[in-house]
């Protein structure tokens, strides 16, 4: 007997046109991984709901190990289920925290004592629990929302979208953990926006817009574009300007930079462009590579967006500057006898862009706050467009847009308003705050939206203001924080095409990622490891550095941990 068995499950949520849910059916087992992947509002989470039965379905049918989960309250001691918002509390310690979960599901006695010990040493926060849950990096957390979704052994576990915000090496060992509850027999269900993860579970439902468009294996949605994927190598100058050619071909669905290469997929039945006759310039070819769970996706939807930028279209041209535009010389900063950032120097050039990568907690962010002047540095130096950011910081932000990592923007004002009160903070007035404000909604097609609150817009639309308000100055560098962390594949198109649309008006781009193939859309990646820049090149070099017999064509992830696991060592 299948653990969870749908059968054209329906949900409607009132006030809304479309539903939630369409006539979803299938079934989930137990002893495998099943993914529910898809996009900002596919309706992953509502479906993780009916299954934990927090929600009851309009129409068809839905068992839980068997029963009716809204009418089996026994149920709530064989479901475990890890929320997509942090469910804990963080003013709790994190054996407080596995002390509450364990009194709600009657883990009591010497089996508590027990379950304690193993979960602790199963998720390795033997160590951390007196620390508050809410000063935990972003993988700890997620390691404690495991633990106490485990609390009493359950026999489906319900995750939903885990992997938001944490690094590749808390992935990888969120990724191993699951692997071995699934290994002794429980039917695990990771629900996400990254088809990277959705790739790697044994069977998904990918769903778009409440409706399911496959289920099955992953490889046998990706085996559809076998021959159809491509890296066009040896492409000389403007890659960027070369990827926006190619998307305007008839032949293409899609394409991104990854590192020297540009990976591009063709329509079914479609012919290769050639690259001399787009005025492509270098010894450019075309090589086969494999399919991935990405590609087939959005193949699946029809194609990309294509590689026009409205964003860029509406910005003047920069005029050229020789010089760095970003500057760090030996910037550090301590907070008490803690060391966040140790003496970290490099430099950006114009029409760059630069990736900050590093693990939770690594330091990168506090290197990127620096850099923007929000926090001053304790010794060394800071400085962007020839300013010193210790002297002059309000001087320098004229010069710069900043997108943070967690939403910055007022919730209770409208989308307007935050356009109006972002544009006035970056000494915009009268005219010219009219004119940036209308670009802006044009650009990221903002004018349903002006009069609803940015509470309750979703999130693929919050990020979409979020970078109108940093860009909508044309600012000469954009310091963007994890600017695409939870969004969709096609949303994330959307923002790269911006991205690379302004970086070819001569703009220059920092940005910070966890996601490594966007990783490989930068130019040249500082890896942050302990506060210390520990490489800096650009990502194919990276990867060839740790390129061996055992591991001869090293992923960008690859590189990332065998990096760090190197600095450990050394």
């Amino acid at each position: 007997m299948a653990t969870v068995s749908l059968l054209d499950v329906g949900k409607t949520f009132p006030g809304l046109d479309t539903p939630a849910l369409a006539g979803i059916s299938g079934s989930i087992e137990s002893g495998i991984i099943t993914g529910i992947a898809g996009p900002d509002g596919a309706g992953k989470t509502t479906l993780m709901r009916l299954m934990a039965g927090l929600l009851r379905p309009d129409s068809g049918g839905l068992t839980v190990l068997g029963r009716e989960p809204l009418t089996a309250p026994e149920l709530r001691l064989r479901v475990g289920y890890m929320p997509q918002k942090f469910g804990l509390y963080e003013d709790l310690s994190v054996l407080e925290n596995l002390t509450l979960h364990a009194d709600l599901r009657n883990v009591t006695g010497k089996e508590r004592t027990q379950t304690f010990e193993r979960l602790l040493a199963f998720t390795d926060l033997h160590r951390f629990t007196k620390r508050l849950a809410g000063r935990l990096s972003g993988g700890m957390k997620q390691k404690l929302g495991l633990a106490c979704a485990l609390l009493g052994t359950p026999e489906l576990l319900l995750l939903d979208e885990p992997g938001v915000g944490v690094d590749p090496i808390s992935r990888r060992e969120l990724w191993k953990m699951v692997h071995e509850l699934a290994d002794q027999g429980i039917a695990v269900v990771w629900s996400t926006s990254y088809l990277d993860e959705a790739e790697a579970c044994d069977s998904v439902f990918l769903l778009s817009q409440g409706s399911l468009l496959f289920s099955g294996k992953p490889k046998d949605l990706t085996s559809r574009l076998r021959g159809r994927c491509l890296h066009l190598g040896g492409v000389e100058g403007r890659r960027r300007q070369a990827l926006a050619t190619l998307l305007c071909q008839p032949e293409v669905s899609d394409g991104v930079i990854q590192g020297r290469n540009l990976r591009i997929v063709l329509k079914d039945g479609a012919a290769r462009p050639d690259p001399s006759a787009l005025d492509i310039s270098g010894p450019a070819e075309w090589k086969e590579v494999a399919p991935r769970f990405e590609d087939a996706f959005i193949d699946l939807l029809g194609g990309g967006p294509g590689g026009e930028s409205a964003l860029a279209a509406s910005m003047q041209p920069r005029a050229e500057i020789r010089e760095s535009l970003i500057k760090a010389e030996k910037l550090t900063k301590s907070f008490g006898d803690f060391t966040a950032t140790d003496h970290v120097s490099f430099e950006i050039r114009q029409g760059e862009i630069f990736g900050l990568l590093g693990p939770n907690g690594a330091g990168k962010s506090t290197t990127f706050k620096m850099m923007c002047g929000l926090l001053a540095p304790t010794s060394g130096r800071a400085e962007v467009m020839g300013i010193d950011l210790r002297r002059s910081p309000a001087r320098a932000r004229e010069r710069l847009g900043y997108m943070a990592q967690k939403f910055s923007l007022y919730g209770k004002l409208t989308v307007r308003q935050n356009l109006e009160f972002f544009s006035g903070v970056y000494g915009l007035s009268r005219t010219r705050q009219r004119q940036a404000v209308d670009s802006m909604i044009e650009s990221f097609h903002l004018k349903q939206f002006l009069g609803v609150t940015t509470d309750d817009l979703s999130l693929g639309y919050k990020q979409r203001l979020a970078l109108a308000c940093a860009a909508m100055h044309e600012p000469d560098i954009l310091f963007l924080d994890e600017p695409t962390s939870g969004v969709d594949p096609l949303t994330r198109r959307e923002f790269w095409n911006h991205i690379n649309g302004v970086v070819e008006k001569g703009v220059t781009v920092m940005v910070t990622t966890h996601f490594m193939d966007e990783a490989e859309y930068c130019d040249r990646i500082g890896l942050i490891y302990q506060g210390k820049l520990i490489a800096l090149a650009p990502p194919d070099d990276l990867k060839a550095d740790v390129a061996s017999a055992a591991l001869p064509d090293p992923t960008m992830e690859d590189a990332f941990i065998e990096l760090i696991h190197r600095q450990e060592a050394s």
